[in-house]
């Protein structure tokens, strides 16, 4: 029988978690484990896990569904590993003995995609957006140090469940939020979570930081992107932060280990292949 894990989400079509998971199971030689992109609109959840079968061993969630997992978690009293509701939030499901354990992979991803690219303390970070993303590299970046986080967004209000969510972390951070460019603090790491059409490379010059986290990887370089390579800044890209929270996924769905790099040389090449079919 085949073991079968899937990602879920609104839209998904685009995700390369079936690329990576995919090598990893090559890697690891597991020919009877298979790994699909599904579509599940948000508040169709509970429906969808409803109607799985006993192959199916473990899910990666996106958008919108981490924090509707959260709630179904909580609901059907499910394990849940502490960092899903430090996180608020779930990005992980595997079936453990008969039964769901969520957990959030993209707070310790995020953290070692950090560490692979810079080792200076990240005390001052400036976050691009205001969403689960900007939660999760917040937290993550708490983890490593950081002692303020600001938040640039378009409203604040809007934005309060992630403010309230990194205020929570045990350090005790000053957390804040802007709402103009022109009002931004000095900061030692960029976080962008937003779309690259809504990027301002200024904000690289602005921030004076060090390290940009850029938590797109397609289409690649993004304006941030480039402008902190033209500047010589370390880039941790949103393939470094999705090879590292796969890894830990593939873990935690098969019981083995495998290499960062076999799941990034597997992204690059896929990404690739996707740049060469958009120019011809």
């Amino acid at each position: 029988m085949t073991t079968r894990c899937a990602v879920l989400g609104d839209p998904v079509e685009h995700s390369l978690s079936p690329v990576l998971h995919r090598a990893a199971y090559d890697a690891l030689g597991l020919p009877d484990w298979s790994y699909d992109a599904v579509r599940v609109p948000g508040g169709t959840l509970a429906g969808f896990l409803d109607g799985l079968d006993e192959s199916w061993r473990g899910l990666s969630l996106t958008m919108p569904l981490k924090r509707e997992l959260l709630a179904l978690a909580g609901e059907r009293g499910w394990e849940c590993h502490p960092r899903v509701h430090a996180a608020g939030g779930a990005n992980t499901l595997v079936r453990a003995g008969g039964a769901w354990r969520a957990d959030n992979t993209d707070l310790p991803g995020a953290a070692a995609a950090v560490r692979e690219r810079y080792d200076a303390p990240p005390a001052r970070v400036l976050v691009v957006g205001g969403g689960a993303t900007a939660a999760s590299v917040g937290l993550a970046l708490c983890d490593l140090g950081a002692t303020r986080v600001e938040l640039l967004v378009r409203s604040v209000e809007r934005a309060e469940e992630t403010l309230a969510t990194i205020r929570r972390h045990d350090s005790a951070p000053e957390v804040l939020a802007v709402e103009s460019a022109d009002r931004v603090s000095p900061a030692d790491v960029l976080v962008s979570t937003v779309p690259a059409d809504a990027q301002d490379p200024a904000l690289i010059d602005r921030s004076g930081a060090a390290l940009l986290f850029e938590a797109l990887y397609d289409p690649w370089p993004t304006p941030l992107a480039a402008a902190a390579q033209r500047g010589g800044l370390a880039v941790v890209s949103g393939l470094d932060l999705l090879v590292h929270q796969a890894v830990l996924q593939v873990a935690q769905m098969t019981g083995s280990s495998v290499p960062v790099a076999v799941l990034r040389d597997a992204g690059e090449r896929a990404l690739l292949e996707r740049a060469g079919r958009a120019r011809s």
